[in-house]
């Protein structure tokens, strides 16, 4: 016997489930554990309304797009104030730096365009919304990388081959260290606001503004070479910038492969199963998934109940087992939830099964 539970759209007060049913399986030795759960919504409430949950991803949204509008002018800043100085100087390592630091402050744009159409509602086609752009803008980002990191061997090959002097050594040299510092901050600012919010594409764009930041400092070796007379530094400091990039290029990468594949930190399945498994009426929790949508993760978990139950007592609960991973995993956003009943316990009653209980 199937029973599918939807909630009801109009507002309810802070975490209150207008389920239709007593949330009590009439059994005494569940009240305990049940009226602790109903305290500890008083201390914490909450509510897992529609609503709600379009608010929070909007808000993490809005959050995100601030990230990147303040990155986009303090990179595009540090960029024009470069350019100067390489048409000035002609240092190759510099040119390297700015054309990396011109790709990072543009990688905003298609992170934004996936932050906007991420707080569009999800439709008949798009059941799930339209998170997985930010997946999308991730690969936009790593062949942004891998652009920059062709330019600037280019042209660093190209100098060694047709070395020249550079002129302005302290114009390059201080155009270096604003480079570092720009990069620097927006490094830790992006990767501190896509791991607050569960943004791999923005904690991708901060890894890649943090070699950056190193690059730039390199460009000092540059510089200084220069001064010697050593004509070849320059050219040889951006071959390095390229390496630096291709590092960073592998770390997008990778980090941009495991969130397309539904990857997910072992850790929050622990920490999923662990919440299942202290629900009053689970037996067992035998199977758990997990995966990202944009920064919000949607969950699937089937748990072993008493045989014996009645089909409202086992929807009962997986209500309570929605709830405890709701509380427990940090982005959760939705958990479906299926309950099977112990083998020893009547299996073969297929009146006893529940099949699904959604959000």
């Amino acid at each position: 016997m199937n029973e599918r539970h939807e909630h009801p759209r109009t507002p309810a007060p802070p975490h209150a489930h207008a389920h239709g049913h007593s949330h009590g399986h009439g059994r005494d030795a569940d009240r305990l554990p049940r009226l602790r759960h109903r305290a500890a919504h008083l201390v914490k409430p909450h509510s897992h309304e529609s609503a709600d949950k379009i608010d929070s991803a909007m808000e993490s949204s809005a959050e995100g797009m601030r990230a990147l509008w303040i990155s986009l002018a303090v990179l595009g800043a540090t960029a024009a104030l470069q350019t100067v100085v390489v048409v000035l100087s002609g240092s190759v390592a510099l040119l390297g730096d700015t054309v990396h630091n011109a790709a990072d402050a543009l990688t905003a744009l298609p992170l934004a365009v996936a932050f906007v159409l991420g707080r569009r509602a999800a439709t008949r086609s798009y059941t799930y919304g339209y998170g997985r752009a930010e997946d999308l803008a991730g690969i936009a980002i790593v062949l942004t990388i891998a652009a920059s990191a062709a330019l600037a061997a280019y042209q660093a090959v190209d100098r060694l081959l047709n070395p020249r002097d550079i002129s302005h050594l302290g114009l390059v040299a201080v155009a270096a260290v604003i480079g570092f510092v720009g990069n620097e901050w927006v490094a830790r600012y992006r990767i501190r606001v896509g791991n607050r919010i569960g943004s791999a594409a923005l904690v991708a764009d901060g890894l890649h503004a943090r070699t950056d930041s190193f690059t730039s400092l390199a460009v000092l070796l540059g510089a200084a070479g220069a001064a010697m007379g050593q004509r070849w530094a320059d050219p040889v400091v951006g071959l390095l910038i390229t390496a630096a990039i291709l590092l960073v290029l592998k770390d997008a990468c990778r980090e941009v492969f495991r969130r397309v594949m539904d990857s997910v930190d072992p850790a929050l399945i622990d920490t999923g199963e662990a919440a299942a498994r202290r629900v009053p009426g689970v037996l067992a929790v035998t199977e758990l998934r997990m995966r990202w949508i944009g920064h919000r993760l949607r969950a699937e978990v089937t748990v072993e109940v008493d045989g014996n139950l009645g089909v409202r007592q086992a929807h009962e609960v997986a209500v309570e087992v929605e709830h405890a991973l709701l509380h427990s995993v940090r982005r959760l956003t939705a958990a479906l939830v299926h309950t099977d009943p112990a083998a020893a316990s009547g299996a073969d009653d297929p009146h006893r099964r529940l099949a699904h209980h959604a959000v």
